[in-house]
């Protein structure tokens, strides 16, 4: 399958499981932090405990579980302003709060 087709969704359970579609790519991961390569773009997921527990290379789907706590598309040409500690502790208080 081209991975230019690969269909994209994000399917959040509980905050306790994720299962991701038309992922490229896993650029970076440890047990706090995925960084993904996707259909749509790069995204970042940060949690506790994480763990990829099914990666299905052909098809694109990444299934991981562990506390969710964020969940960001990075855009390669963001403002810096936009990207100063202050702004992105503010902005991850938000998303989960």
């Amino acid at each position: 399958m081209d991975s230019n087709s690969l269909n994209h969704i994000i399917n959040v359970t509980e905050r306790k499981n994720i299962v991701i579609s038309g992922v490229k790519k896993i650029e970076n991961f440890d047990t706090e932090e995925f960084l993904l390569n996707s259909s749509a773009g790069l995204i970042l997921l940060k949690g506790k405990d994480l763990e990829i527990i099914k990666l299905d290379t052909i098809s694109g789907n990444v299934s991981i579980k562990g506390k969710i706590d964020f969940i960001e598309y990075i855009n390669d040409n963001t403002n810096k302003k936009e990207n100063t500690l202050f702004n992105k502790l503010f902005k991850w208080t938000l998303m989960f709060n």
